[in-house]
């Protein structure tokens, strides 16, 4: 393994040393999220068949600024909604090595009260 020169690089480790115990399957499919500096992404996947089942972004929702926990909270909304659309209860949180705080705990905190169990 590589040495570590930046955040980048440790956020990438942890995300490869969690990466190793979860697994998502099509009914219980693994949320991952990646942050970026202006959005946020989420996305349902199946690592059975390698398939991501939905996805959900700040893209999507209307909020004045995009980068921010109020975003966040509506993309978890989002996410949310359309897994139950799909029939979707259970979830795994991927984190992506992120810490579990600001908007990766708003995303998470959003998706449980509208109805996901993870």
């Amino acid at each position: 393994m590589p040495t570590i020169k930046n955040k980048e690089d440790a956020r990438h480790k942890r995300k490869l040393r969690i990466r190793k115990k979860l697994s998502g399957t099509s009914e219980k499919p693994r949320l991952s999220v990646y942050r970026s500096l202006n959005h946020i992404y989420v996305q349902a996947i199946d690592d059975g068949s390698g398939k991501t089942i939905l996805a959900a972004s700040t893209k999507e929702v209307k909020a004045p600024k995009k980068g921010n926990k109020e975003a966040a909270k509506q993309v978890g909304e989002l996410i949310a909604a359309k897994c139950k659309e799909k029939g979707i209860s259970n979830v795994v949180f991927d984190r992506s090595g992120y810490i579990y705080h600001g908007r990766i705990k708003a995303l998470a905190d959003a998706a449980r009260a509208a109805g996901l169990k993870f």
